[in-house]
């Protein structure tokens, strides 16, 4: 488990995201009609206005589509420098997700770049004896998979 994360407000939903790295598959909204990928999810399809939307799994495959690095610590819990990003997926490429590179010293890091989801998991106990479990996609150029 990592370290003491700002909770993710999820709703039923969007559960199939914040938990699909339980058996490491990233997955997104895709229409059930045009077979467009939207994320962030929406209630209707953003090509063809379809409201039949559901998870479906992708690659996890993604190219750095832009980035920063963080040098200063504006989040308690993560050691500096790290770098933020915006990933399209290689499933279509206007997906974007935001999200942290991992495994990658920061002048490393292009745009461009190939890159893997990886999952960190992170689990909170609810207080009434229950447990919540997280994983956030992040990506790594360790993680690409061609094919």
């Amino acid at each position: 488990m990592g370290a003491r994360i700002p909770w993710p407000q999820w709703s039923v939903d969007t559960t199939y995201f914040w938990r699909g790295g339980a058996d490491g598959v990233l997955r997104i909204l895709r229409c059930a009609s045009c077979a467009r990928f939207a994320h962030p999810p929406t209630p209707s399809c953003r090509a063809c206005g379809h409201e039949g939307l559901g998870p479906a799994p992708v690659s996890g495959r993604a190219t750095v589509f832009s980035y920063t690095v963080n040098r200063q610590r504006f989040i308690p819990w993560l050691e500096v420098p790290y770098v933020l990003a915006i990933v399209a997926l290689a499933e279509q490429d206007d997906v974007h997700l935001t999200t942290r590179l991992v495994d990658v010293e920061p002048e490393d890091v292009w745009i461009g770049m190939e890159v893997g989801v990886v999952f960190e998991h992170h689990g909170r106990d609810d207080g009434a004896g229950g447990a919540d479990d997280v994983y956030l996609p992040l990506f790594s150029p360790r993680a690409v998979r061609h094919g």
